[in-house]
């Protein structure tokens, strides 16, 4: 991942791959099921940009390190109209994008489905920090008000501004399932509408391991998952009788925190730009599909698993 400082980013071959790939696969189901695009009137000017285009666009953008998106356009016009001859401007782009939140959505369980990784009987649940501003100013004047909240993050001793992400994903790093929340939102709660809103998941995985911190505990919290099909592993609490599998919580700990600075690292997650909901929201789905994308695409060209 190179540095935005750098004025010339190469697409290199692997990445050409993943990009027509991805706009292949995207452009196929939406062809298949128009009905997940965005409302398009029947009658007007067509669009000189595809939906998959504009997709495979966002995702490009996150793999080679872009924040700002005038920035990215800019480098798509010098350097990528081979691969998009046409290149919206920033208001246009940003617009249309928005309006795909349900289209990536979509195309992040398409390609999840579509891996070995899939049917992995072990899942790994934690929350990530979004943060979304620092100064006064913009927590008072921000539209994310009522949604963005102060919330603290212990693995890094620090309070926040923001959102916080909640990913159930494989050992593999491949996301499961998803949410944003306000800072402060109960994991649990939202462990539990995750799993209720994917209930095609919970019956494709019945019998499923779920490792979890300390924060994910509680009597009728572990009935629920138990009912679900699901049995939870997680590190002893104070005061607690000991539990099974401590000693593989330490090794444990370590892949999700490398999910997760996969995420703040190498796909920029607290450098999403976003000032609406909208705008959050997009950005942090185009994450999530980027990490997906490139997991499939390592899945189907048998690339070592350490390249996620």
């Amino acid at each position: 991942m190179w540095g935005e400082g750098v004025e010339y980013r190469c697409v290199t071959n692997e990445l050409n791959t993943l990009a027509t790939a991805l706009y292949v696969t995207v452009d196929d189901t939406l062809k298949a099921s128009p009905q997940l695009a965005p409302y398009r009137p029947a009658v007007g000017i067509a669009p000189r940009i595809s939906d998959a285009e504009l997709i495979t666009l966002a995702v490009l953008a996150v793999l080679l390190g872009f924040v700002k998106e005038r920035r990215w356009l800019r480098h798509v016009r010098a350097h990528l109209l081979d691969m998009f001859p046409y290149v919206p401007g920033q208001s246009g782009y940003n617009k249309r994008l928005r309006k795909l939140a349900h289209v990536t959505r979509t195309m992040i369980r398409i390609l999840a489905v579509d891996t070995s990784l899939w049917s992995d009987d072990v899942w790994v649940v934690d929350s990530t920090p979004v943060e979304c501003g620092r100064s006064r100013d913009t927590v008072h004047r921000s539209d994310l008000a009522g949604w963005a909240e102060y919330g603290y993050c212990a693995s890094h001793s620090r309070y926040f501004w923001g959102l916080r992400l909640h990913l159930v994903c494989t050992l593999g790093g491949l996301p499961v399932m998803f949410g944003l929340t306000g800072a402060t939102a109960d994991e649990r709660e939202t462990l539990l509408a995750m799993f209720a809103q994917a209930p095609d998941v919970l019956a494709d995985h019945r019998h499923q391991t779920l490792i979890g911190d300390r924060n994910y505990f509680g009597a009728v919290f572990e009935a629920d998952l138990a009912a679900a099909g699901v049995d939870l592993l997680r590190p002893t609490r104070k005061g607690e009788a000991p539990r099974g599998g401590d000693q593989f919580f330490r090794p444990l700990r370590q892949t999700i925190e490398s999910i997760n600075q996969t995420f703040k690292g190498q796909l920029d997650l607290e450098r999403h730009g976003g000032r609406t909901v909208e705008g959050v929201w997009i950005r942090v789905l185009a994450r999530i599909l980027a990490l997906t994308a490139v997991i499939w695409h390592n899945d189907h060209t048998g690339a070592p698993s350490s390249d996620h």
